[in-house]
């Protein structure tokens, strides 16, 4: 059918109680998270911008590995996420988002902590960038950065989704104990 460089992108709607997010994959992996309750304009936006060219296809049954383990995740029954990620950035990007994997379940650095992490304590600013333009949320765990004394700084999934993925965390995280 197509050759070996065709690139094609898979996509599902999410949805688990009041939650409703786009999520797209390449034979690679999860490539992309949408913020919760934005209509899929979001995610086609990203992926016509980082994979320009690729065919897209809304193919539920392919996603629903990931489905469930977002499901999981949203219930409170799993921690971490083990499917396979595309992640599409620069390599300071891609140096960002390994860090923020790093951080535990139910925790949060600084921004300045993850700078140092990746030894460009400077660069704090790159950093929220790059946080700010990591197209795989939750898995990416860009929700457990937060400012310096602890405030709630931007999200692209925006702040009512921040709070609440915190919110789930911390009450996952002391059922556990």
């Amino acid at each position: 059918m197509g050759h070996a460089d065709s690139c094609i992108v898979r996509w599902a709607l999410a949805e688990y109680g009041d939650w409703k997010f786009h999520l797209a994959a390449t034979d690679q992996g999860l490539c992309y998270v949408g913020s919760q309750g934005l209509p899929k304009e979001e995610m086609l936006s990203w992926i016509n911008k980082a994979m320009p060219g690729c065919a897209l296809i809304e193919d539920t049954a392919a996603l629903e590995p990931y489905v469930a383990q977002f499901r999981a995740y949203l219930e409170g029954s799993a921690r971490n996420f083990s499917v396979p990620l595309d992640s599409r950035g620069t390599d300071f990007q891609k140096s960002v988002w390994d860090a923020l994997m790093q951080i535990p379940y139910g925790h949060t650095v600084s921004y300045s902590d993850i700078a140092s992490k990746i030894g460009r304590p400077a660069a704090v600013r790159a950093v929220g960038t790059a946080i700010g333009a990591n197209p795989i949320l939750i898995t990416i765990p860009c929700h457990r950065v937060v400012g310096k004394r602890g405030a709630l700084t931007g999200y692209r999934g925006g702040l009512a989704m921040k709070t609440e993925l915190l919110a789930l965390e911390r009450t996952a995280e002391n059922a556990w104990r």
